[in-house]
């Protein structure tokens, strides 16, 4: 006599027995239900798959890895002797500004991913998810946060190399790197909210380097703003990038620039309120 019930297949073999409608029904009328991640939660998940996506495409890294090694070596020897008498003297002012300036160009990719993701309709199937809305914005920028650290490093160990010397020490160069993870997090905002606003991820880039750009030449990166003109000393000292830049050579070099990290971290806020607030009334209206 047959012990099947209507709606499920007796199994054959090594078939898996398929759920019948009333086991279904009775699982989703069951009293517990998992809880709803919380905005953490969901925003490290988002984030998780954001570094998920380095390591199946390895060669997107080459931007946090060959093009930092890159530019120490060439500004350093084509500049170094002519501003500062020697690369090696050269370096010791140039390699704070170099990372912060690489870091900082690092974060247009942000706005280039989301754009792709919303071009694929990945957006349209997160957006269906009961997870905090912001989550997958967070998300990105919290994977991000890897480039800025491989970044980093990759900048720093080419220094020492050809002959960088932090008299900071390791406490000196770790403050200086976490100040400028965190500027980076929040300037990384700006190309977030390029990603939601425009169609393409050309304009996305093109948008983003309008920005980025002038941030970091007009600034103190590559040299002292006491040989400018008056005119252009009083931008480059008002520039953002300027005082994370000195606030990072300051720490690696074994002071406490207390304005420098207090004007840092008062932009990061600042960047964050603004562009944080406008990037994610986009995403709930896109």
């Amino acid at each position: 006599m047959s012990t099947v019930t209507p709606g499920e297949t007796a199994p054959r073999g090594d078939e898996l027995t398929p759920v019948s409608a009333r086991s279904l029904a009775d699982l989703l009328a069951a009293d517990e239900r998992p809880a709803r991640p919380g905005p953490f939660a969901a925003s490290m998940a988002f984030g998780w798959r954001a570094m998920l996506k380095i390591k199946h495409v390895p060669e997107q890294l080459f931007d946090v890895t060959v093009l930092p090694v890159m530019l120490v070596l060439m500004f350093t020897h084509l500049f170094g002797g002519a501003l500062a008498g020697s690369p090696r003297e050269y370096i010791q002012y140039l390699l704070p500004g170099v990372m912060v300036m690489s870091v900082v160009m690092t974060t247009m990719y942000t706005g280039i991913a989301i754009n792709n993701d919303i071009d694929k309709g990945v957006f349209d199937r997160f957006r269906t998810l009961p997870v905090w809305r912001p989550a997958t914005v967070v998300g990105y920028l919290l994977g991000d946060v890897l480039r800025y650290s491989i970044a980093s490093v990759v900048m720093l160990t080419a220094g020492l190399v050809i002959g960088f010397r932090p008299d900071g020490g390791a406490v000196g160069v770790v403050a200086g790197i976490l100040l400028l993870i965190v500027f980076a997090f929040s300037f990384s905002w700006i190309g977030t909210m390029f990603g939601l606003l425009v169609r393409d991820e050309k304009t996305v880039m093109g948008a983003s380097m309008t920005v980025i750009f002038p941030s970091n030449f007009l600034s103190d990166i590559f040299v002292d703003p006491a040989t400018m003109p008056g005119w252009l000393r009083t931008l480059v000292d008002h520039n953002p990038i300027t005082h994370v830049a000195s606030a990072v050579r300051g720490l690696m070099d074994g002071h406490w620039p207390g304005a420098e990290v207090a004007w840092t971290l008062g932009w990061s806020a600042a960047l964050v309120a603004v562009f944080g607030s406008l990037t994610v009334r986009l995403y709930n209206r896109k």
